[in-house]
């Protein structure tokens, strides 16, 4: 046989093995309708209820799913039935996904788990062929649960997207819809479903025969916290003066995930400095680490420009301490952390339900205290840009409070905002279904709303001069001060900071430093004091 006849034939039959693999191989072409779900089984899952924490409502109505699976016939005897399904619902990081992993774990049966985004594809008619071939699997191993993450990439609501009724999408809901209630039974196949944008899923997604529970994963409060916080602090060694109760009551507002980051954070500072155990220092340092960004020591700066900072935080601070209903302050830093030049950390006294009117004007009055103290010191000419932050978070709160909290006698108790997405620490614009009329009425009481604030933090700044200038001054020779020291700064009262081990070298562990705001400060009798990682 010619040497050519035989190359030819090696190459064809190269081509036809790699046609046939590529046709019907599990990313071929004839494997495009295949489901991608991964089946679980129960020696590959080591997460259980034990490892769920700071969310028990959420878990009880899961752990009863898991109890009729196990034990169907204590349910089934008076006539009860399992929930076909269960969306979780809640702000990411609550533990959705954790829950579901949980009850692969416990349940006992097979699990199977795949994405939203896995049925979208390209080519019309494969996301409805995935959802039929993943029901097929399903009743074949029934009793078994099937756990869709992010559904709302595929379970949107119909009609509102490009390309009507032939939309790849909305087929594949459609195939969705009909595969969870539909005129075929799926006995014994759970559908468990996890998103954090329930106000964009169909309304047919929703109701009951298909998503029978909707549990919602909350963020959670002082006690879940602490629960979180334990189950996490298993995993490293802690030390002796570690208090999760303090950690978990000045985190207000962390998730489950924040939580987790922030034990491990701490675990990553300690284990820099080669401690032993992970003290309180080391989670003190890694929460102002997460809150409010990493230290840039390496920012050039001249002398003016700390000066402007450190009265322009001050400016913050004074404010906050003289308004009502304000968080007390936590710390204030002129070190840049992240994007800002400078920090005031107010940290709330309890969990946060609902807020007052008096404190939104507070918060706004707080923010614009930089600006303020800018004008005073430097005079009007000389502001910066540093308030630019400021300015916004004061009018995306008077922009809630005008458009969706009623807080305006001139609008009324009416709600103008059409964003659905929209919430008080992130609203939306708000106007779009107003008038021109009643747009401007709605930037008026902006307006009105921000400058009044702007006011009363001037007010405050000129009537608490002095502690203006007692507290700049401490800023600039400590950096950051915690709230108690800016609490005695601002009184006058000294303060007394201990040295690090390095610098105790005398009988005089403790010096005490008294701010004089009409003396200039000497730096070389005067220690320098840094908050150094033991």
């Amino acid at each position: 046989m010619p040497g050519g006849l035989i190359i030819a034939l090696i190459i064809l039959g190269v081509m036809i093995y790699f046609a046939r693999k590529q046709a019907g191989g599990p990313g071929g072409i004839l494997g495009y309708g295949r489901s991608p779900a991964k089946l679980l089984n129960e020696d590959r899952i080591s997460v259980t209820f034990a490892d769920v924490a700071g969310i028990d409502e959420a878990k009880e109505e899961l752990e009863e799913i898991v109890a009729f699976l196990r034990h169907p016939q204590k349910f089934s005897a008076l006539g009860g039935k399992i929930p076909k399904g269960a969306l979780l619902v809640g702000p990411p990081g609550t533990g959705k996904t954790l829950l579901a992993r949980a009850i692969a774990g416990e349940a006992g049966v097979p699990f199977f788990s795949i994405s939203g985004s896995d049925f979208v594809q390209m080519f019309v008619g494969v996301g409805a062929s995935r959802v039929r071939d993943m029901f097929e699997q399903g009743k074949k191993n029934a009793p078994c649960i099937i756990f869709v993450d992010e559904i709302d990439a595929v379970g949107r609501a119909r009609g509102v997207g490009y390309g009507g009724g032939n939309d790849e999408r909305e087929q594949t809901l459609n195939q969705l819809l009909v595969e969870m209630d539909g005129f075929e039974a799926n006995d014994g196949v759970v559908i468990i479903a996890a998103t954090n944008r329930p106000d964009v899923l169909d309304k047919a997604l929703l109701r009951p025969g298909r998503f029978d529970r909707q549990v919602v994963v909350p963020v959670p409060d002082l006690k879940g916290r602490e629960a979180i916080l334990r189950v996490h602090g298993r995993q490293v060694v802690l030390g002796p003066d570690v208090n999760l109760k303090t950690i978990a009551r000045g985190t207000p507002g962390f998730s489950g995930a924040d939580l987790a980051n922030l034990v491990n954070e701490a675990a990553l500072l300690a284990a820099r400095v080669q401690r032993k155990s992970v003290s309180m220092e080391d989670f003190e340092d890694a929460k102002d680490k997460v809150v409010l960004g990493s230290e840039r020591r390496s920012l050039v700066m001249t002398d003016e420009d700390r000066k402007r900072i450190a009265y322009h935080e001050a400016g913050h601070a004074v404010v906050g301490l003289n308004v009502p209903q304000h968080d007390p302050i936590h710390k204030v830093t002129i070190i840049p952390r992240g994007l800002a030049l400078g920090v005031v950390h107010s940290q709330p006294e309890r969990d946060e339900i609902t807020v007052t009117k008096i404190k939104y004007e507070s918060k706004i009055a707080m923010a614009m205290g930089g600006r303020a103290a800018e004008e005073i010191i430097f005079g009007k000419e000389n502001v910066t840009s540093g308030a630019a932050s400021d300015i916004k978070q004061a009018t995306s709160i008077a922009r809630a409070m005008v458009t969706q909290f009623g807080m305006s006698e001139k609008l009324g108790k009416i709600d103008y905002s059409d964003d659905p997405s929209s919430s008080p620490m992130m609203p939306g614009m708000g106007e779009s279904a107003a008038s021109p009329e009643t747009k401007e009425l709605i930037n008026a009481e902006l307006r009105r709303i921000v400058d009044e604030g702007y006011q009363t933090a001037h007010s405050i700044l000129e009537d608490k001069r002095v502690e203006l200038e007692r507290l700049a001054s401490g800023l600039l020779e400590y950096e950051t001060l915690t709230g108690d020291e800016v609490i005695a700064v601002v009184d006058g009262r000294p303060i007394t900071t201990k040295l690090p081990p390095d610098a105790q070298q005398d009988s005089k562990r403790n010096k005490t430093i008294k701010f004089n705001p009409n003396r200039k400060t000497d730096r070389s009798t005067v220690p320098r004091i840094k908050r150094k990682i033991q």
